[in-house]
């Protein structure tokens, strides 16, 4: 195989993807399983797991790639269909030299892409560059690597439930995997889990029929609440696309959002490992980061993107993270990658051992206003420069900022966030404040910002 470019706009910061006939392609797949494969092999590296959601491009996509790690010498170990995470859990499981799942996340039904693990850490970044810049070259290792079928499914489920500890209390809980790659493994496990269960769209379906796959978003979860709702369910659990995030509503139809859902698991963690580290990202409630602390924790604000937050918790030997996009991360009994399915386990834990309803607690916390994530329309060549810009203009006036990630600026009011995505040309930005009056300052002073640097400011 020559030299091979991808189209740059695939190449994200955490992940590759792309729309399938358009920007990915077969061929794609396969001179990524060539690059990938040649990275392994140079490291003294034979085996790469592969897996892959339910999306109608991915079984083609599955065997380009597998062909294209054969064709540089590894030996692809196929661990079949389901969500991300099981494919992680592969790679740990069986000590491979690194795994790759084809999924398209949340995205829409016409996207796909993939998700990197070199040995068992992400690969992400300038890694995923360098990956492309080798492919351009042609600079690839050639060998008759093999390619066998190891079925993890099983071993997976299993897994999941060894950590599972209900107390006596039978609950009532509606689930929805959105007919992605959670489906299938969901089902199983409510086999196994005691209580009432109702059961939506765990048939996995590419073409997503009954509603996108992103709990994070409210309209998705409509039927989630209405199941709550006619089955007087004391909760219910929802999954993305690929299974790496989690959607929650409470007994009343209520959503928990991710900020709220890391704090009850972080306290429950620190209930047995006292003074630990607990990572939040910087779009995060600073009820949460305040609640940490009173609950005897070290919280850590840190950047947004699962794979900066896998990192950070290696480095800070945290038991658990997460993202306000429902990220969730325990290295406490487990791998320390982002499980939404693990994570609905130890949920489980709780409620069903706890003396108050997941009501209660939701009802129970600080009281604030804050807005969802605003989007911000900015070309990729203005979006970091503005960030810059704002930096300069707020350090002159002596503000309270914290520039882990964009800009973090604290005031009497509350705080407001504006950062440049990763993965989009757009500025992100949240505000948080304890009455409506204050959210409207705080919004009122993104918009300065925002209209300082030259660009347009649509209403929010």
């Amino acid at each position: 195989m020559t030299g091979y470019n991808f189209d740059r706009t695939i190449l994200r910061e955490y992940d590759i993807r792309g729309v399938v006939g358009e920007t990915l392609s077969a061929e794609d797949a396969r001179a990524i399983g060539r690059a990938f494969g040649t990275i392994v092999a140079r490291k003294g590296g034979t085996r790469v797991c592969v897996g892959y959601d339910g999306r109608l491009s991915s079984p083609e996509l599955e065997a380009a790639l597998v062909a294209g790690l054969s064709a540089s010498g590894v030996t692809a170990v196929r661990v079949g269909r389901g969500p991300t995470p099981m494919l992680y859990f592969a790679t740990y499981e069986l000590d491979a030299d690194g795994g790759i799942m084809i999924t398209g996340s949340h995205n829409p039904s016409n996207y796909n892409g993939f998700k990197i693990m070199l040995g068992k850490k992400s690969f992400f970044g300038e890694e995923i560059q360098a990956m492309s810049r080798l492919a351009a070259a042609g600079d690839f290792e050639s060998g008759a690597g093999q390619a066998e079928d190891h079925p993890i499914f099983d071993a997976y489920v299993k897994r999941l439930l060894k950590d599972l500890d209900m107390g006596d209390k039978a609950l009532s809980i509606a689930w929805d995997a959105g007919n992605g790659a959670a489906g299938e493994v969901m089902a199983e496990l409510c086999k196994k889990v005691p209580g009432q269960h109702r059961l939506l769209n765990e048939v996995i379906d590419g073409t997503f029929p009954a509603h996108h796959p992103d709990p994070t978003v409210p309209e998705n979860l409509v039927q989630l609440q209405e199941a709550v709702a006619e089955g007087n369910c004391d909760l219910g659990i929802a999954f993305d696309g690929d299974g790496d995030r989690i959607g929650l509503i409470d007994g009343q139809g209520r959503i928990l959002w991710g900020d709220q859902i890391m704090l009850l698991l972080a306290r429950d963690v620190l209930r047995e490992l006292p003074g630990s580290t607990i990572i939040a990202d910087v779009k995060a409630s600073q009820v949460l980061f305040d609640e940490v602390a009173r609950a005897g924790g070290k919280p850590v604000m840190w950047k947004t993107g699962h794979s900066l937050i896998k990192t950070k918790m290696i480095e800070t030997n945290a038991p658990f993270a997460g993202e306000m996009s429902a990220h969730l991360f325990f290295a406490d009994r487990f791998y320390g990658f982002d499980d939404a399915l693990y994570a609905a386990v130890r949920l489980l834990n709780i409620v069903s051992r706890s003396s108050e309803t997941l009501a209660e607690y939701r009802d129970s916390l600080p009281q604030v206003v804050n807005t969802p994530e605003i989007r911000f329309p900015c070309s990729e060549d203005r979006k970091v420069p503005v960030i810059s810009e704002v930096k300069s203009r707020l350090a002159a006036n002596g503000a309270d900022v914290n520039d882990i990630d964009g800009v973090r600026v604290r005031t009497e009011d509350g705080w407001w966030l504006l950062r440049a995505s990763n993965t989009q040309d757009v500025l992100v930005a949240r505000c948080e404040a304890n009455d409506e009056a204050g959210l409207s300052r705080l919004k009122q002073a993104v918009a300065t910002q925002i209209s300082a640097s030259g660009l347009d400011v649509p209403d929010f």
